[in-house]
């Protein structure tokens, strides 16, 4: 099938997804969670072929963790599929109604996207939870999963077809595209006509290959350059936690800590405990010039370019700056608006450091790892946004819909 008509075809769908209920959206994510358990031996058998190929390839064993299917990542799917279907329909909900001058009565309804195209590599369960979002929030999805996962990919949205099947609802609400053709790719980020956003979950290289050559609006985050800032009100035994807790629990996500902003006067104190902690969790550490001197061992010194690394792995940046305003100064300089946090017990400081800084999540005296659509309460999320239009952070059932305006009249007319 053609690009234009497989998003076509989709369009078509999605006036009915629009204004399907939600008991039968929970019907489809319920049967679907069944499958999954029921054909639990077809997705393994499928998942290893996917990992055999990518091992006689000789690819890195952090891209072979990442495509793996075992009991515990269908868990975590069936997981999210339960979440999503305990979440409220955002759909159709009314907010702000307000009564004019002339007795209009104005307010917003929430309505699905439409059309949603996800490009997305390596983890085979996204396939599963962006179409429980998209279903529940409305919206049609196409889905394009990377290569190297394509027999768990295309093994999963059988299930979702048959799903869709058994429930009665069109097949063509979601679609999967098969083809690794980049031509093929290319021409379907040009149907604006029909597909209403894109979202990109991947690489930098990934996301920023997908703006350039997409007519579509696409929500996008390029990377994550995320810091923490030990203020010199901190609790240091907190920030010991917090940062061990921002680098390594899982480095290889874009919400991990990438460089530690000490304040001067407490970076004797704090700073040679806090080397010898990560270093003993494996981490590899770049500091400034103040920072080799306080930590004289097993440290590297930065260069400029290290600021603006998102290293994704055990390698952590420090800088000793001398006062929030320096740490301010280099957040807005080096980082990438996604997710900020500051040590401190001083009130204003605390709040100076949430006001002045607009990453799409800023926190006080909490990890960085934090900035996740469960972990925020949304139930499950497509991804972080750090595009400001018209989403921005973690991308729940909410940011999977806009909304119209609305008004009820008795006869007002335009003077």
């Amino acid at each position: 099938m053609k690009p234009i008509e497989l998003a076509k075809k989709t369009k078509e769908a999605s006036h009915i997804l629009a204004h399907l209920s939600t008991e039968k959206k929970n019907s489809v994510l319920n049967t679907l969670e069944r499958l999954i358990s029921e054909k639990m031996d077809y997705l393994f058998l499928e998942n290893r072929k996917d990992i055999e190929e990518v091992e006689k390839k000789g690819l890195q064993k952090s891209l072979i963790e990442r495509l793996k299917v075992d009991e515990k990542v269908i868990k975590e799917m069936q997981t999210s599929i339960r979440d999503v279907i305990a979440l409220p329909d955002p759909v159709g909900e009314v907010m702000r109604l307000r009564k004019r001058p002339n007795g209009l009565l104005v307010g917003k309804m929430r309505i699905p996207i439409g059309v949603i195209l996800v490009i997305y590599e390596s983890r085979p369960n996204v396939t599963v939870d962006a179409f429980s979002l998209c279903l529940k929030s409305g919206n049609c999805v196409i889905l394009k999963g990377g290569s190297e996962a394509c027999h768990s990919n295309i093994a999963f949205f059988h299930l979702i077809v048959e799903s869709l099947r058994q429930e009665g609802i069109s097949e063509e609400v979601a679609q999967l595209v098969e083809t690794g053709d980049r031509a093929y790719i290319y021409e379907l980020l040009k149907q604006d006509q029909y597909i209403d956003l894109i979202i990109p979950r991947g690489g930098e290289a990934l996301i920023r290959n997908v703006v350039e050559q997409s007519s579509i609006p696409v929500l996008k985050h390029y990377k994550g350059v995320c810091h923490i800032y030990v203020d010199e009100w901190a609790d240091i035994d907190l920030a010991y936690r917090v940062c061990l807790n921002a680098k390594i629990q899982k480095p290889a996500t874009c919400n991990a800590m990438e460089t530690l902003l000490v304040h001067e006067s407490i970076a004797k104190a704090f700073l040679p405990e806090m080397a010898r902690i990560l270093r003993n969790s494996g981490v590899t550490l770049r500091g400034c010039n103040k920072t080799t001197e306080i930590i004289e061992e097993g440290i590297h010194e930065a260069n400029e370019s290290d600021w603006y690394e998102e290293y994704l792995d055990l390698v952590l940046s420090i800088k000793i700056v001398k006062d929030m305003d320096e740490a301010i100064h280099h957040i807005r300089k080096y980082g990438s608006d996604h997710t900020e946090a500051i040590i401190t017990a001083n009130y204003n400081n605390a709040w100076r450091f949430l006001r002045e800084l607009n990453s799409s999540l800023v926190l006080v005296n909490a990890s960085t790892r934090l900035n996740d659509g469960y972990q925020l309460g949304l139930g499950a999320e497509m991804g972080i946004s750090t595009t400001k239009l018209h989403a921005f952070g973690p991308m729940g059932l909410e940011e999977l819909t806009v909304t119209k305006f609305i008004a009820f009249g008795d006869g007002q007319l335009r003077e």
